[in-house]
Parts: structure tokens; C-alpha cells; sequence
């Protein structure tokens, strides 16, 4: 059926019936929000109990855009769960820029030396099937990150073990960054906060490890080079 976030008819067409939500926030909006706390308060005009929302590990409870989508489906819903995960394994492929600059040969962002926990998002999806479908609701935030954590000088030498050509890192500023997502398209209020983002990698603020994967699932993450083997080989 039709979606459309900017279009609240088909909100209600789209939750009718429906016992629970996974969430995914307009793609690309800076401020998410407003449109999301309207479509959660259609939910619960309908009866929907439960909403699992996907946000990401950079924005706690309260931050700007995700982090006011987390604070309305934890006041909101009568169920809950607000996934946090670190950045996506598949970001190194399809078309995202990561995976533009793997075919490259160079990979440019403003993390610096920073590590990051990459996550593979079945991972992230085993979470959700399970904070969707437990039988007790699991009402808390989950913070999920691989095995591992890498920085991105790290990850171009596993990637380039599997493609058939040598990948660096060239780190740039956080203002060059902005401006080389902006040519590529994105938005500039959303690059702005992209580069912010990687900033705050370089500060060591994506540097950490949990066991959510598999308190949660009972299986241990995919590692970055497990993945990496299958995409690329």
C-alpha cells in the first residue's frame, strides 16, 4: 500500500489492523519529529500497542532528530523499544558514499583515526523481530554494535583483501566533508549534521562494544571481515 509521511491519510490506512510498528523515520529529514508524533498518535487512536523504532547509537534519548522520535515512542506507546545501532556494515556497499569510495579506491571521511563498532544490519533486524514479537514487551532502548570496533583506515585493509584493488582512508575536515556530501546531493542541513556525526567519531564517541546481539538473539554479530567475505567474494 501507499505511504507517505507528509500525507496522514495513508497513515491510517497503514496501521489499520496492525498490532505493532517498526518505525523508520523520514529518511534524510533533520527534524523528524513532528511528522512521526502525529503517526504514533494515529497508532494509538488505533489500537496499535507496540512500536520498535530504529534510531542510531550517535543520538541518545532527547538529541536532535532521532533522539525526539526516541522520546516520543517511549511516552507515547503503551510498548516499546528504541534500537540504537552503530553504523551499517552495508555501508561499504550498494550506493551509499562509503561503498562509492570502496569502488574508488578511497574512502573519505572526517572520523580521523576513530573507531567504530560496525554493525551487520540482519543483526540489528534479529533485534527488532524479537523486541517485535517477544510476548513481554521489552520497553528499554538497545544499543547494538558488531564485535569489533575499527577505525576506517582499519576496515579498507580488510576490504581490500576481497576486491580487486587496494582501498585507503583519506581523512578530511569536518567542513570539507560537509561541503563533498552536499555536491553529492545530500541536503546541506543533513550533511552538516552527517559531519558532525564523524567529528564525534574522531573524539573516540563510537569507540565501545556490547553484548545486545546476542543477549538478545542467543547468536553472536557478524563479524566486519564475516561480512565482508560474503558481500565481496
Amino acid at each position: 500500500m501507499r505511504f507517505d509521511w507528509a500525507d496522514r491519510d495513508t497513515h491510517k490506512v497503514a496501521l489499520d489492523g496492525a498490532a505493532a510498528v517498526y518505525l523508520v523515520a523520514p529518511i534524510g529529514a533533520a527534524d523528524p519529529a513532528p511528522m512521526v508524533e502525529l503517526f504514533l498518535q494515529d497508532a494509538v487512536d488505533l489500537g496499535v500497542r507496540r512500536v520498535i523504532a530504529l534510531s542510531s547509537s550517535a543520538l541518545p534519548e532527547g538529541a536532535p532528530g532521532l533522539g525526539q522520535v526516541h522520546h516520543l515512542v517511549r511516552t507515547m506507546m503503551p510498548e516499546w523499544a528504541v534500537l540504537r545501532p552503530s553504523w551499517f556494515m552495508q555501508n561499504f556497499t550498494g550506493d551509499h558514499v562509503v561503498a562509492q569510495g570502496v569502488r574508488r579506491g578511497v574512502i573519505v571521511t572526517a572520523t580521523g583515526t576513530g573507531r567504530i563498532a560496525f554493525v551487520d544490519a540482519g543483526d540489528i533486524a534479529a533485534v527488532a523481530v524479537r523486541a517485535l514479537t517477544d510476548d513481554v514487551p521489552h520497553n528499554t532502548e538497545h544499543l547494538i554494535t558488531g564485535p569489533q570496533a575499527l577505525s576506517y583506515a582499519d576496515t579498507t585493509l580488510v576490504v581490500s583483501e576481497f576486491v580487486d584493488h587496494p582501498v585507503r582512508h583519506r581523512p578530511v575536515s569536518a567542513a570539507t566533508f560537509a561541503a563533498l556530501l552536499t555536491g553529492s546531493g545530500v541536503p546541506a542541513d543533513f550533511a552538516e549534521i552527517l559531519a558532525a556525526l564523524d567529528t564525534e567519531i574522531a573524539g573516540g564517541a563510537e569507540d565501545r562494544l556490547t553484548d545486545t546481539v546476542f543477549e538478545v538473539t542467543g547468536r553472536a554479530p557478524v563479524s566486519f571481515r564475516e561480512f565482508c567475505a560474503a558481500a565481496f567474494c
